[in-house]
């Protein structure tokens, strides 16, 4: 099926998503909207997110996509069921994958969640957590000043380590054993986090399995396509070939697009190697 995925995030933390989507489907364009302009959505009133989800998944509908993924833990939290109700292409988020994934990694039924104060105001992981295992142990804490750090690139900075250790330094206290990062920012600290939490807590974002929700969703629709028809000959496979050396990924701001490329370009070096990229900046 034809169109690119559609990611979009309050800032630059959806790259992590894209990066694990582009390692897991390298044969799909990404259309990347971050909302630099308006970060950190976690702060902001509910209805306000809702407002801004609604204008920027609708905008990205002129690139028609095969779907949409909302790759911010806030806007998933509040937003993403009434989107759903909107249009007829599949709208992915992200708090389920996460969850899904501390459930599979976690031995003692105690996970800690960490996010923006939307997302655990939402209690969306509590939700999702204890939907599929009633017996969980949730630790929810919200992190507030980890979002700017990364939007200002400052995230290897020895600030970072001081900031981390002082918002979930006393998460150490507990016998946790998976840490979900319940924000697509945090992974660019998980350096940092891992090195506050120690080895004996695993680290748990939604990327991995929000890509492979994302590549079932799209095998799907591809085989609806197909259905009825014959293999796939010789000449399609080759221009199968050919639409994907034609691949364009293009990554969109709302605010200075300078530091968001230089973000884009370190996290994504390696998967954007040899493809045709397109940035810029634009209001939703």
């Amino acid at each position: 099926m034809r169109g690119p995925i559609a990611v979009f995030d309050s800032g630059v933390g959806g790259l992590t998503v894209v990066k694990e989507l582009l390692k897991q489907l390298p044969q799909e364009a990404i259309v990347y909207f971050g909302d630099t302009a308006r970060a950190p959505y976690g702060p902001r009133p509910k209805q306000e997110i809702i407002q801004f989800t609604e204008e920027i998944v609708h905008d990205l509908q002129r690139y028609h996509p095969k779907l949409v993924v909302i790759a911010c833990n806030t806007a998933t939290a509040v937003a993403l069921d009434k989107v759903k109700k909107e249009l007829s292409i599949p709208i992915v988020g992200v708090i389920e994958p996460g969850a899904r994934a501390a459930l599979k990694a976690t031995k003692t039924g105690y996970i800690a969640v960490i996010g923006t104060e939307g997302t655990i105001k939402s209690k969306a992981y509590d939700e999702a957590l204890l939907t599929h295992a009633s017996n969980v142990r949730i630790m929810s804490q919200a992190c507030p000043a980890f979002v700017p750090l990364v939007e200002k690139g400052e995230y290897r900075s020895s600030k970072a380590y001081s900031v981390v250790q002082e918002a979930i330094g006393h998460m150490r206290s507990y016998p946790i054993d998976c840490l979900i990062l319940g924000c697509t920012h945090y992974p660019f600290l998980s350096d940092t986090i891992a090195k506050v939490m120690g080895s004996d807590v695993k680290l748990i974002h939604s990327a991995e399995e929000t890509a492979r929700e994302v590549g079932g969703i799209i095998a799907e629709l591809n085989k609806k396509k197909l259905e009825g028809t014959a293999m796939i000959s010789s000449q399609q496979k080759r221009t199968k070939e050919l639409q994907r050396s034609e691949i364009v990924h293009r990554f969109i701001c709302s605010g200075d697009l300078t530091t968001f490329r230089a973000i884009a370009e370190e996290w994504l070096g390696l998967e954007l190697k040899k493809r045709k990229v397109i940035y810029e900046r634009k209001q939703p």
